[in-house]
């Protein structure tokens, strides 16, 4: 690898996910950093413009509130695949599902059991009644097959020792699947050279299992062809290419709050044809605007009396009400003892260090190493609120404190996460940008786990904030299937 886009390739100190400290591609890695070696600057910017044509071709937008220039942008995705090897993708696998069963048992146990976490101390039961995602409505509501996080998003992080770490869980309504499949479907006509050489597991069957895991959550009144419908906001939601993409996938209806009545408690949507019984309904909406009978007041985007559909089961409500109080960022830092707890087993994939700040002692400790910390507001989700510690200035290192003091449990700290980096397209070149993965995990008759999720990055150089709302982009994320030999080293050196 000399001459090419890598001969002045800087790993800048952080662990690189394609390039080793010998300046060898790591494992999987060879083919695709041998084909962008290859590249000119000129070959590389032909393959940018044909990524932008077919994205605008697909429609595929993301939203953005409060830009003067418009809400509506293409979607930013870069050319250079982050790749995931089968065996580090196995264990992927396993913690993930071990994760998403150990919360979904958490919230049977909170909702409809006998809260026995609480109970016995693990949890602190103050910690989850104040958090913002807990719905006393949810009570005593029965999901099928406990299936509470029908769809999850975890975030997981890579270290600068390598080792994968969970961020954040996305309980509620987790978003970015529909660009998993997207980025595939580009990168697959974009970069049809390096695409063929490689052994990728595939993504698309990720219609057919949402569809089979929202039809394995159908109340028994269902019948053998429970009727799925997608519920969505409408058109200015900032995810409603995903809502209207997944309806499409599984072909089943999208519908607004407006299409869909209750009578006698049963959940019907209006068809040219009349009124059509509704089993299940995968809601883009959140708790607070499903149902202005129980909820706000004031929504529109809801259904007048679905909870009291819900309540007597004969509709069922994907993800299940009250799921925030699961992925609070406060109540984050006990989901490893849940799996103890719950499992009885120790968490194959560990949280990044944290520090709860209504406990008095770690609040002295992380005030005292404000500059070295993340905080992070715990109802705030898209990268907002967050401070980050050493690139904070010295007013926002004190108002965040001040916040802190004010609301202990508003708050928590992390250890700042040195990223991983994985190459990526520049102004003609390649430079190392930080990374972070969503995986989706769907619980149906079995608890599954789409391969690769998405890869967000941070664009901005020395940037840890991926999100695309604050400038971020995506990468298509390629989990290798396990070969003979698919342990061999990489490519050479450059």
């Amino acid at each position: 690898m000399t001459g090419g886009l890598f001969s002045d390739y800087d790993r800048g100190g952080f662990f690189d996910e394609a390039i080793d400290d010998d300046g060898h591609a790591r494992h999987g890695y060879g083919p695709v950093v041998d084909w962008f070696d290859d590249l000119t600057p000129e070959n590389l910017g032909y393959h940018a413009s044909l990524r932008d044509d077919v994205l605008r071709t697909r429609g595929i937008t993301f939203t953005v509130y409060g830009e003067s220039s418009g809400i509506e942008r293409t979607w930013p995705m870069d050319l250079f695949p982050r790749i995931i090897p089968a065996d580090e993708w196995a264990h992927l696998e396993r913690g993930l599902a071990q994760r998403v069963n150990a919360v979904n048992r958490f919230l049977e146990d909170l909702y409809v059991g006998e809260q026995a976490i609480l109970e016995d101390g693990v949890v602190p039961r103050w910690l989850v009644m104040s958090s913002d995602g807990f719905e006393r409505e949810a009570f005593n509501i029965a999901v099928p097959n406990g299936a509470r996080c029908l769809v999850s998003g975890i975030d997981i992080v890579r270290g600068d020792d390598g080792r994968f770490l969970v961020l954040e869980d996305n309980l509620r309504n987790p978003s970015g699947v529909s660009y998993v499949l997207e980025n595939r479907a580009t990168m697959a006509r974009v970069l049809t050279g390096a695409f063929a050489e490689m052994g990728i597991r595939s993504v698309d069957d990720y219609g057919r299992s949402l569809l089979s895991a929202l039809r394995n959550a159908a109340p028994p009144s269902a019948g053998d062809d429970p009727v799925v419908v997608v519920l969505t906001p409408g058109i200015f939601n900032s995810a409603y290419f995903e809502h209207a993409f997944l309806a499409r996938q599984m072909g089943v209806e999208l519908v607004e709050g407006r299409d869909l009545v209750v009578d006698d408690n049963v959940v019907a949507m209006r068809t040219t044809g009349g009124l059509r019984r509704v089993d299940v309904i995968y809601r883009r909406i959140d708790d607070q605007f499903l149902d202005p009978v129980v909820f706000e007041k004031s929504s529109t985007l809801g259904v007048p009396g679905m909870m009291a559909a819900v309540r007597a089961g004969t509709v069922t409500l994907a993800n299940a009400v009250g799921n925030g109080a699961a992925d609070d960022k406060a109540v984050y830092p006990y989901v490893p003892e849940m799996i103890r707890y719950y499992l009885g087993e120790e968490p194959l994939i560990d949280n990044a260090p944290t520090y709860v700040l209504w406990d008095a002692d770690q609040r002295a400790e992380s005030v005292a190493r404000a500059d070295e910390l993340v905080w992070k507001p715990v109802a705030e989700s898209g990268g907002y609120g967050i401070v980050i510690g050493p690139a904070a200035s010295d007013e926002e290192l004190t108002d965040v404190l001040a916040k802190v003091e004010a609301d202990p449990r508003g708050w928590i700290a992390q250890e700042v996460v040195q990223l991983s980096r994985v190459p990526s397209c520049v102004e003609g070149g390649l430079e190392g940008r930080h990374v972070d993965l969503r995986p989706f995990v769907l619980t149906g008759a079995s608890i599954e786990v789409l391969p690769g999720g998405l890869t967000r990055v941070a664009m901005r150089k020395g940037s840890l904030i991926v999100n695309s709302s604050q400038g971020g982009g995506s990468k298509d994320t390629w989990v290798l299937e396990d070969q003979p030999g698919s342990h061999d080293p990489g490519a050479g050196g450059f």
